[in-house]
């Protein structure tokens, strides 16, 4: 499989293995309950009676199966987690470098783009001022008037915009040389399940080759 392929898989061995252990947390999966009525110490001629608990969950019973299962999965993520690195150390490009490093070509790119949207103006607020004056009496009184507010932008916008454009073109280059990596660099690991299978399928083939082993 290729890295694209392989990053697909790992997230599909981590769901696979999320399900696993949820299971593993209800009550129901691991845990037997029983009740015993003493019934014998009400009436002599009665006898005790054991009821289990009714579990509602389908995995309830399968508790080793399932710890097994997860111990698969997680040695099987392991296994790949070592293939990918393998992998991304026989490229010349630093990935997850480069990865992280778009990314904050891109951040800055749309902080760049965005302070090219401000412009320059000016705009008139009635009765926005305000001042301060003596009335007859000889009150200190406010008083309200006309007011200009005047916007300017305080950057060069020519410099923003070239620098906007350089950081979008480096940005598509490097995810380009990427998505060539991914689909062009193989992964040495074989896959143990088909990666669009469901849990319930996963895990019902391995209770399968458990019973075969």
């Amino acid at each position: 499989m290729n890295l694209k392929e392989a990053f697909r898989y790992q997230n599909a061995i981590q769901s696979m293995l999320s399900s696993a252990l949820a299971e593993l947390q209800d009550r129901s999966n691991i845990l037997k309950v029983s009740t015993t009525h003493f019934r014998s110490k009400v009436r002599s001629d009665a006898q005790d009676v054991t009821i289990e608990d009714n579990a509602n969950s389908e995995y309830a019973g399968k508790a080793n199966l399932l710890v097994d299962f997860a111990a698969m999965l997680l040695a099987e993520k392991e296994k790949l987690t070592k293939a990918i690195h393998d992998a991304k150390v026989s490229l010349d490009v630093d990935m997850d470098g480069e990865v992280a490093l778009n990314q904050e070509r891109q951040r800055f790119a749309s902080t760049l783009r965005a302070m090219t949207g401000y412009k320059s103006s000016e705009v008139i607020l009635p009765n926005g001022g305000s001042g301060l004056c003596f009335n007859g009496e000889g009150n200190q009184v406010a008083y309200h008037c006309e007011a200009k507010r005047v916007t300017t932008i305080d950057f060069d916008r020519n410099k923003i915009r070239i620098l906007a454009a350089e950081l979008g073109k480096k940005s598509d280059g490097i995810s380009a040389e990427l998505d060539k990596c991914m689909v062009n660099t193989e992964v040495s690991y074989e896959a143990s399940f088909d990666v669009n299978d469901n849990f319930d399928a996963v895990f019902s083939k391995f209770i399968e080759d458990q019973a075969k082993a």
